[in-house]
């Protein structure tokens, strides 16, 4: 009676770890999982810029690839494309300049999931008195700031960037 208590323990041992391996496993392969991927991807720019890094890898949504197009209409990256890794797509932003230093001095995640800002075109002012940009979604896509007072549409604000 005593070996089939060990041979049972055993079993229960071996089986709890080998559901932590296949955990780990998945869990790597899924990445880090957020509940905000925008704040996600802000704040990777921000800690590659502070250390200098040329390029940061995000993982790939529309939003974050309309976004980065914005930031390279704007000055703010040097580049961004798409790439994959197996089933898995991912944007590549450059974000060093020619002379080695980042495009931007600040990332601001202004609008949160817990706290959604929005904005009226007539409400949009000039960011670090025009030296900075903001971010907006409007029902005509994303945009900054002046491109919204132009086209007199307002929308959910992003973030700030300078």
């Amino acid at each position: 009676m005593g070996i089939c208590v060990i041979l049972i323990c055993a079993a229960f041992v071996l089986e709890s770890l080998l559901i932590r391996v296949r955990f780990r496993v998945l869990k790597n392969h899924l990445g880090n999982m957020h509940s905000d991927p925008i704040a996600d991807m802000l704040n990777r720019l921000k800690n590659a810029a502070a250390v200098k890094h040329e390029t940061v890898t995000v993982p790939h949504s529309r939003v974050k690839e309309q976004l980065a197009k914005v930031l390279v209409k704007e000055g703010f990256l040097k580049d961004a494309h798409t790439k994959r890794r197996g089933v898995r797509k991912y944007i590549v932003l450059g974000i060093l300049g020619k002379d080695g230093s980042p495009l931007f001095q600040e990332i601001k995640r202004i609008s949160k999931p817990s706290k959604r800002t929005y904005s009226k075109s007539q409400d949009l002012y000039p960011i670090k008195n025009g030296y900075g940009k903001s971010i907006l979604s409007t029902p005509k896509g994303l945009m900054t700031n002046e491109e919204a007072r132009k086209q007199n549409v307002g929308g959910e604000v992003f973030c700030y960037i300078w």
